[in-house]
Formats: structure tokens, sequence, C-alpha cells
């Protein structure tokens, strides 16, 4: 955030990289902007031991943050590449400002309103990622718009643990710069007491931090909501159906604009320590959140969940729910001075005419509208467009459902859609969030062959869940690879999803016709999902593609 701010301050453009998107892609990215320096990590440095060795770039300069317990080895890089950490960066700085050394420029040079601030890659699934061109007026414009959404307080504290290379994460640390509230670092692995790089019997980060304020993507909430009614399960029958109980009488209590102190106070405050307990909002974006998950948490928090839209190329701006709003499943009304229309997607049988509400593309306007693609003019062309007033408008290919009252529902993607042997539509991203709700789903990937009648479905199980159903079939002493390898246990799990399947209405053509399971965790160090925790399809459909030829018979 310092090296962002400092690159802004001296008016040119920050380019942001995962190097999770493969080293392939990270080349690409350095020598399509020419970039002289690269700061990065203790842990990620020796990447570029590699990605420098045997590649014309014009990187001349590495900056690295050390590591407080461990010595940074930097030895072994290219001759002409000089190494500094960033500590050493804050000194020269001071002994610049101190000396007045006339040699060093170090006077600020601001820049204009059209100056791109930052080429952000998006972590696409296919191909070289694309550079996105986000202006600084995309960035004041879009702060401009979100500062109405969350009244700040005194005593407000901002846990940050998502990548600052994600755009949420970028906007929602801006956000609290601008109002000035407290900002503590986390990461997803140190995050709570039960994370996995928390020692059993330590705190995490949220219980000594206690924010009152977090971003989330859906995954996270995904997992605390499973924490949550896992443990609640493990204290026996009458418990959960005293939980359930409650759960459903502080809903509809919520919906009448009630409040429910003595509840909150006995039943719910252990649920809400393990967020550090003083949590007052939580922003959700990156993905879809299911209904069942944003219900159940909004209530045994205690506080708003409010999901989001928006994208890289919109400066995450679209569109946010209010405090006060209740609904689940969508996302909220168009953020101030942000347009959005919808289009006819007739492929999709989707169309602004539709009763009883609009359906179509989302097409966002205005000024947090990037500039384009970098380097990409066609690509550009092809997305982006000016109208006759000069506003900047984006093709989201994300279909829109508007209601009555100005909110919005996301209801399908473009390129999610697969078209099956006989003719219908199947939405990839719709079924995978419907299966997240199944108890013995960690995560799922939906794939579909349009030469075939059915979709089928590759698992990360939950492994305490799947070790209760092997112990139905007598293989609980099997280890969970092994568990996710025997063909009982798999069909165990597809009948428990088929169940889940029924009880949320999908059409029989959406129901997975055959399953296998995997003992893999699909993270960005991995590369098969970004660092906003999506899937990126075309990775696993390659690692699967064996299980996925023997799923169809092929």
């Amino acid at each position: 955030m310092l090296s962002v701010q400092g690159g802004f301050k001296q008016g040119f453009p920050v380019v942001t990289l995962y190097t999770n998107l493969g080293e392939d892609a990270v080349v690409h990215g350095l020598k399509e902007t020419e970039a002289e320096t690269v700061i990065t990590s203790h842990e990620l440095l020796p990447k570029f031991k590699r990605i420098l060795k045997d590649n014309e770039d014009k990187v001349k300069t590495i900056v690295y943050l050390e590591n407080p317990i461990k010595r940074t080895d930097v030895s072994g890089y290219r001759d002409n590449v000089r190494l500094i950490s960033f500590w050493d960066v804050v000194s020269l700085g001071k002994k610049t400002a101190n000396n007045n050394l006339a040699e060093v420029e170090a006077e600020p040079i601001p820049p204009t309103a059209q100056s791109p601030a930052i080429i952000m890659y998006t972590s696409g699934s296919t191909g070289n990622p694309k550079g996105v061109i986000l202006t600084h007026q995309n960035i004041v414009a879009t702060l401009s718009s979100f500062l109405y959404n969350l009244d700040p307080e005194p005593t407000d504290m901002y846990i940050a643990y998502l990548p600052l290379a994600h755009v949420l994460e970028l906007l929602g640390e801006s956000m609290m710069v601008v109002w000035g509230i407290t900002i503590g670092y986390s990461g997803p692995n140190t995050l709570t007491d039960k994370s996995t790089m928390i020692k059993r019997g330590q705190k995490g980060d949220a219980t000594v931090l206690r924010p009152t304020i977090m971003f989330c993507v859906p995954l996270i909430l995904d997992r605390i909501y499973k924490g949550v009614t896992e443990n609640i399960k493990k204290r026996g029958e009458f418990l959960t159906k005293l939980m359930d109980y409650c759960i459903n009488y502080r809903s509809e209590c919520t919906k009448r604009g009630e409040i429910t102190p003595i509840m909150d106070r006995l039943l719910f405050k252990n649920i809400r320590a393990l967020i550090g307990g003083r949590v007052r909002a939580i922003m959700s974006g990156g993905a879809p959140l299911s209904p069942e998950t944003h219900d159940y948490l909004k209530n045994v928090l205690g506080c708003p969940i409010l999901q989001g839209y928006g994208l890289t190329e919109t400066c995450a701006c679209g569109a946010i729910m209010n405090m006060d709003e209740n609904s689940t499943s969508r996302v909220g009304p168009p953020v101030q001075n942000t347009r959005i229309k919808l289009v006819n997607w007739e492929e999709g049988n989707y169309r602004v005419t539709d009763k009883p509400n609009p359906r179509g593309e989302i097409i966002i306007g205005g000024r947090n509208v990037a500039a384009g693609y970098y380097k990409l003019p066609d690509k550009t062309a092809e997305e982006f467009h000016t109208d006759a007033e000069g506003r900047r408008w984006f093709q989201t290919g994300d279909i829109g459902e508007f209601y009555r009252d100005g909110t919005i529902k996301i209801i399908d993607r473009k390129k999610d859609l697969v078209k099956l042997q006989f003719g219908e539509y199947v939405s990839l991203g719709k079924v995978e969030a419907t299966l997240k709700g199944c108890p013995v789903v960690s995560n799922v990937c939906i794939y579909g062959d349009s030469s075939k009648s059915y979709v089928v479905g590759i698992v990360c199980p939950v492994p305490e869940q799947l070790t209760k159903l092997a112990a139905k079939y007598g293989k609980s002493n099997l280890s969970f690879i092994e568990q996710c390898q025997d063909k009982d246990v798999t069909g165990a799990v597809l009948r428990e999803v088929v169940n889940h399947c029924k009880q949320t209405k999908l059409e029989k053509f959406e129901v997975p016709g055959a399953l296998c399971l995997t003992g893999d965790e699909w993270t960005p160090e991995s590369g098969l999902s970004t660092a906003a925790m999506k899937l990126k399809r075309r990775p696993i459909q390659d690692r699967y593609q064996a299980d996925i030829d023997r799923m169809y018979n092929n």
C-alpha cells in the first residue's frame, strides 16, 4: 500500500500481477508493461531467479519486503538487477529528505484525471491475463460513489487479508484511508483462531484486532458458515434444533425491524467472537453468495452482509446493498453516479421485455469505467464504448434482473452457459453456487459437454463429512485420499448432492449425473483458483480431464 501511494504521488502507473497466475503470465506482464522496478515479498522473491534468468525484460531493480524471522537470500539473480530491501528504500528516502540531495528527484509529480493509476492484470481462466487500465479519475469516482454506503465511526477497525492486487481489496483499503480508519493487516491463513497457520490454543488476527468492518469473498463466508454449523451439530440434536429455531425466530424479527438482545447475548455471542465480536458490517463481492449462507450468517453474526457487484473493468464499482436491506441473492441498487442498463441476450433467452422483471446483459456506465485493456485495442473496442454524451460503458457478460425497488440480481453469466445435447442451457456458476450449500461439499466445479445430456461435477469434499459417510460403509479407517477414490463413498456423496439439488429445486438437467472426488485444495498457489477464490475452469478441466472422460464413459 505504501508503494502504491508512492507511485500515485510521483504520477507513474503501478502494475499489479499475481505471481500465482503462473510464471508465463508474470513474464508476459513484465514484458508488456516494460516495468523497470518490481516490488515483491520475501516469500515470492525466489521465483524471480527463474523468471528473470532467461527472459529479455527491462527490470533493473527488485525491492523486497523482508521476513521478520528469516534472512533473505539475494544470491543467484541476474547481474544487471539490483536487489534492495523495502526498509533500505525507506532509509534512502529519509536521507534524501534530510540532506536535500539535488541529484535525486523527489518532488511530487501530480497526475491528471486521465493518467493511468493502475494497470491491473485480471486472472482469466485461459490465455494471457489482460491488463486493465484504471485511471486516477476511475479510482476517485469509485471512492466518491462508495463513501455514501457506510458511515464511519471513530472506533472502527478494518481487517485487510485479501491480496491488494485484487481490485476489491484495493478499493476497501483506499476507502479506509479516505475515512482515516485504522487498517490491521492479516491473511486468509491467520484470520481466525481455527485458521491453518494459527497454533492450537493461540489467537487469530480477528480475535486480536477485533475489527468492525470486513470485506469478504464468498468462499471465506462459506467456510465460516460450515464451521459454525458443524460445531453446532457436534453438540447434539437438541442444541441443533434449538439454534435452528432461534435463527428462524431472529430472521423473522429482523424482517419486521425488531431486535433480539437477549438471544444475541446468550446464544450468538460466541459465534460472533470467531471474527472478533465487534463486526458491524461485512461487504461481500467477487462471486455470488448463496442465499442460505447469506441469511444464516447475517443472523448469527448480527450484522448486515452487503453483497456488491463490480468488475476490475469498472473499478469494482457497480451496485451494492444498503445497510437496511433484508433481501438475499441480490446486489442492491446501482451506487451513486453509476448507471446500469440491461440489453437483450437472445441466445440465452433473456430480454428486457421479460415479465415480471426485465432481464438481460448488464452494461455499466460512468466515470468508474476503465480506459480499456493495455495494448489490446481490438479487445477494448469489443467490450468498451463511449456514448455521444462522453460516458464510458462496459459490457460485463453477466446477466442481471432488475426488481421494482431498483435492486439487481445476478442470475447468469454468458461465459458460464453450456448447451446440452437436447438444447437445454445450464448455468455452471448457478449450479456450483447451489451445491456449495450441501454440507459435504467444500468446493465444486461443474463441467458440461454439449454432446451429452447431463453435467458432471468435480468435488472437494469436507473431510469430517466425508468420514461420516465413509463410516456407513465401514470405510472410516481409510485415509482422506483413499475415501475420495472409493466408489462407495463417491456414490454416497452423489446421493447427498442429488438430494440437495432436489431440495433447492434445480431442474433435472442441472443435477450432476456423475461426480468425482478430489483431495486437492483449489488455491491460487495450485493455479486452480484466482486470488479472489474464483475457479479457473480451464486449468481444472486440464487437471481432471481423465476423470471427466471416465464420468462421461468416453
